[in-house]
């Protein structure tokens, strides 16, 4: 292979910055431009995600996500766990409105597809789950968690067995 073929590889391969084998030999290091920080997160929304994953409080965790998406109406991540824990309380239906509104304001949110797919399987929708598993296949490119649990939970469901959450 040809030594520019090589160092572009190598660049892809190992993450390096492109301005590393930049041509010319000028004496200034490339310039790095300071990463604005982003705004800094909900503590509701930490408060809710932990009594999910820790305590299974899903009804407890809603009305703390609830005040979140009201701060911050384009919060894809809260909006997709409303969901989850509208979905996981019992209420399958009601979570279909905070998957929705995810995918408006990320249309390319993985985990909001497959929690959608996984609401349909509830809802006895397989057509629509795997609609949602399609739509997955195209985002994952070479594939993803999200792609591989909705593609469980629809053979799970083929064989009679729904996802409880």
């Amino acid at each position: 292979m040809r030594p520019t073929v090589l160092a572009a590889l190598s660049v892809f391969a190992l993450g390096l910055p492109v301005s590393t084998f930049a041509a010319g030999g000028g004496a200034d290091p490339p310039k790095i431009e300071a990463v604005k920080p982003s705004k800094p997160a909900d503590p509701a929304f930490a408060q809710a995600k932990a009594m999910i994953e820790q305590q299974k409080n899903y009804a407890g965790a809603i009305p703390l996500l609830q005040g979140v998406v009201q701060r911050d109406p384009r919060n894809a991540d809260a909006y997709n766990l409303l969901g989850f824990a509208t979905r996981a309380s019992g209420n399958p239906q009601g979570s279909l409105q905070y998957y929705t509104q995810a995918l408006a304001i990320d249309a390319k949110h993985l985990g909001a597809h497959e929690y959608l797919g996984e609401a349909y399987l509830m809802l006895d929708r397989p057509a629509e789950a795997d609609q949602m598993l399609a739509r997955l296949d195209s985002l994952c490119v070479f594939g993803c968690a999200e792609y591989r649990m909705l593609k469980a939970a629809i053979a799970n469901y083929k064989q009679g067995k729904k996802p409880t959450i």
